[in-house]
């Protein structure tokens, strides 16, 4: 499991140019079953992507689509992690 840390390189207006492409490519990923959990910074200064993949040149791979990246919008940084407990029925609203 994989969180990508992004952090805003761009003023806010320049990021919000591009954060509808940026929505569509979470919806892919997530209907593709890559994607756990997403959302914004608070304070906004960049966004948190919780990543199903088997390695890093997985994550790599679908970093790279990401139109905040092509577009030079946000810097990543990817922290791999084992998890070793989770959720349960008492944080349905979260899993």
């Amino acid at each position: 499991m994989f969180i990508a840390i992004l952090t805003y390189k761009k003023p806010l207006s320049v990021v919000d140019k591009y954060i509808q492409a940026h929505r569509d490519y979470l919806a892919e990923h997530y209907a593709a079953g890559d994607f756990i959990a997403s959302g914004p910074q608070n304070p906004r200064i960049g966004g948190v992507i919780m990543i199903k993949a088997t390695n890093r040149e997985a994550v790599n791979a679908i970093i790279s689509q990401d139109p905040f990246n092509i577009n030079g919008i946000a810097d990543y940084q990817i922290v791999e992690f084992t998890p070793t407990m989770f959720c349960d029925e008492h944080m349905k609203d979260f899993c």
